[in-house]
């Protein structure tokens, strides 16, 4: 099952330039984090209701191959995100390499699409 990772579009494209993507989420980075905010498909939706509902940005959704993520020896841990509900956090910058699709993400009629 694929991770994912909203991220604005600015960002990512920036990031597919450097090879490094480091925003652990909106607002925040990795190095002031210590690691990437993820989610599961099922989590997807409300997260970016959440942290991006406010978001005038472009906004993609990164769908990530965790096993590309292991293989690198990167660690991926599944950490309470509050009220015991179990988020991937990636622990290390994202790679490129890693990402099978940046998906192109939207809020429409109070959903979030992507």
């Amino acid at each position: 099952m694929p991770l994912l990772h909203i991220a604005h579009r600015s960002d990512w494209e920036a990031a597919e330039r450097s090879g490094s993507y480091e925003i652990s989420t909106r607002g925040h980075v990795l190095s002031d984090v210590g690691f990437i905010h993820a989610s599961h498909p099922h989590q997807v939706s409300r997260v970016a209701a959440h942290v991006h509902g406010d978001d005038p940005e472009d906004l993609v959704v990164l769908v990530i191959d965790p096993s590309a993520v292991r293989a690198d020896g990167v660690e991926i841990r599944e950490e309470d995100g509050g009220a015991g509900e179990l988020f991937p956090h990636i622990y290390g910058a994202i790679r490129p390499a890693w990402v099978v699709e940046a998906r192109p993400a939207r809020f429409e009629d109070e959903s979030f699409a992507w």
